[in-house]
């Protein structure tokens, strides 16, 4: 049998479930990978691996490559005994040797290695048998240094605040651009609807057109073919172009090397499609010295940035908070606890105060009154009572005798006990419950893996659908003119039927890509 591992990977700018879809069914591809979780939320991939053909860095590389931040998360193996030490004082590959034949030997003790470079010991071991006291105390014994590898605990990963920030950053920007684009545009409208005088705009001839009339302050000509309007869009168009779009250019540059799409490559294809378009237009028509103002779409860029980023922004003020409520469950773990060495009829014989991380199974500790339990034990001495009301959820303290079992974050109130540890790290109820709610992060309902995999067909579909609308109506307008007609509104007889065809079609496939751009499956 293949021996396989697991490892945790911590993944960060992960916005929606395309990108969790994304990073799965290419993970999934390399060989050496048995599976892959991704939790959207914990921002946390759990991936079983071979050992012989892979390794979790190469993995980290991979989701790297695919344009998200990935680091190994090193502290989140299972609890059974695996070891981080930093050992100081090593000169030469002997003294290597030396600690890692002494561990060897050392009764429950699985496995051991250590790096001269780095300074740093990889053990692992049998809890029931040995503890990471123990072990620190062998290489002590062998004259070396040791000490734990400091754990990160505030639970940063979980943090949201730079992410919201910048899509906070995102909307503001295409938000105050947006409000005069959209101004200008219900202007126009209202304008337009209203017939200035006994004529309407389609009779007027084109000399009266060029008069600026007062609704017709935006369509006055600046230089022949750029009116007023066209030019203020375009000026207001491109800062949202550049800075509000910026993210999403990244992401959708990232995800097209990695020939995959996600909705990031879709919000580009259609904002940047309809910019350059109407760019385009208006250079023609400059070109072509035209007395009519071509029709742009300088209006849709702006809007979809807007709506866009403020749902990302939302979706990560959302996310944030669940990430708190789990922030907060880990930073009720006690950091340090006091160790006690007792003699007969448990008189205190020594105290020494150590990392919570190396208390082992066995160990009698004392909680002051006011301190917080740091392991799951049982009260062998003190009477005192217990506020558990982080479990539990009962606001009375409970009182502890010796017998009594207590659990680890809960707080001892006016007596001193001393407990047995029966639980430590990983094993204890306040650890369980941190990695059940991960876990529930991390597992997926059917019907969301069903989204998923939608959601990594529905790009190439949009963008197939939208030529297909170009070509048809390319076709349609061809054969017959009259229906392009009929329906393209504000069409003039001073551009020729060629001209009118490609902007319509134009403009309806330009259509399609941005109603479907902001796609509410993977949203919702």
């Amino acid at each position: 049998t293949k021996s396989i591992s697991k490892c945790y990977v911590q993944v960060t700018g992960m916005t929606c479930a395309s990108c969790v879809a994304n990073i799965e069914r290419n993970l999934r591809r390399e060989d050496g990978i048995h599976s892959i979780l991704v939790a959207l939320m914990a921002g946390k991939a759990e991936v079983r691996y071979n050992p012989a053909v892979t390794h979790p860095s190469a993995i980290a590389e991979l989701i790297r490559e695919l344009g998200f931040g990935a680091t190994v998360m090193e502290n989140c193996g299972e609890g059974d005994g695996i070891l981080e030490l930093v050992v100081r004082g090593m000169t030469c590959a002997s003294c290597v040797h030396k600690i890692e034949s002494t561990l060897m030997k050392t009764n429950g003790v699985l496995y051991c290695s250590v790096a001269l470079a780095t300074n740093k010991a990889h053990i692992k071991y049998d809890p029931e048998a040995v503890g990471p006291r123990d072990v620190i105390q062998v290489i002590k014994d062998l004259g070396f240094n040791a000490s734990l590898v400091k754990k990160d605990r505030s639970a940063s990963h979980l943090d949201h605040k730079q992410e919201i920030r910048q899509w906070k950053r995102s909307f503001v920007v295409s938000f105050v651009f947006c409000i005069p684009v959209m101004g200008l545009m219900i202007y126009m409208m209202v304008m337009n609807s209203h017939p200035s005088g006994a004529h309407t705009h389609q009779n007027m001839s084109s000399e009266e057109r060029e008069a600026p009339h007062s609704s017709m302050v935006l369509d006055y000509q600046l230089l022949p073919g750029l009116s007023v309007m066209n030019f203020l869009s375009f000026l207001l168009c491109v800062p949202v172009q550049v800075f509000g779009g910026w993210h999403f250019y990244i992401q959708a540059y990232r995800a097209l090397k990695h020939s995959t799409a996600n909705m990031d490559v879709l919000v580009v294809l259609a904002t940047s499609i309809a910019f350059l378009y109407s760019f385009v237009i208006l250079l023609v028509a400059m070109a072509e010295k035209a007395k009519v103002n071509p029709v742009t779409f300088f209006d849709t860029p702006p809007m979809l940035f807007v709506f866009i980023s403020l749902g990302r922004w939302l979706e990560h003020v959302a996310k944030g908070k669940t990430s708190e409520a789990l922030a907060r469950l880990i930073s009720l773990q006690a950091t340090e606890a006091t160790i006690v060495t007792l003699g007969p009829d448990n008189v205190l014989l020594s105290e020494e105060q150590v990392d919570v991380e190396l208390v082992q199974r066995g160990d009698i500790v004392k909680v002051v009154p006011g301190g917080k339990f740091p392991v799951d034990g049982r009260v062998i001495e003190g009477h005192s009572m217990v506020d558990e009301s982080l479990i539990t959820g009962e606001a009375m303290p409970v009182t502890k005798k010796p017998g009594n079992t207590v659990i680890a974050g809960s707080i001892n109130q006016n007596g001193s006990l001393l407990i047995r540890a029966t639980h430590v790290g990983a094993d204890t109820t306040l650890s369980q419950i941190v990695k059940l709610v991960e876990e529930a992060q991390t597992s997926k309902a059917p019907i969301q893996q069903f989204a998923d995999k939608l959601s990594g067909y529905f790009v190439p579909f949009i963008v197939a659908v939208s030529v297909v609308t170009l070509l048809a109506w390319i076709i349609i307008g061809f054969v017959d003119f009259g229906i392009v007609e009929k329906y393209f509104l504000g069409y003039s007889a001073s551009i020729s039927p060629a001209e009118v065809i490609l902007r319509f079609a134009f403009q309806a496939s330009i259509t399609v890509l941005c109603i479907a751009c902001p796609c509410s499956l993977g949203l919702a």
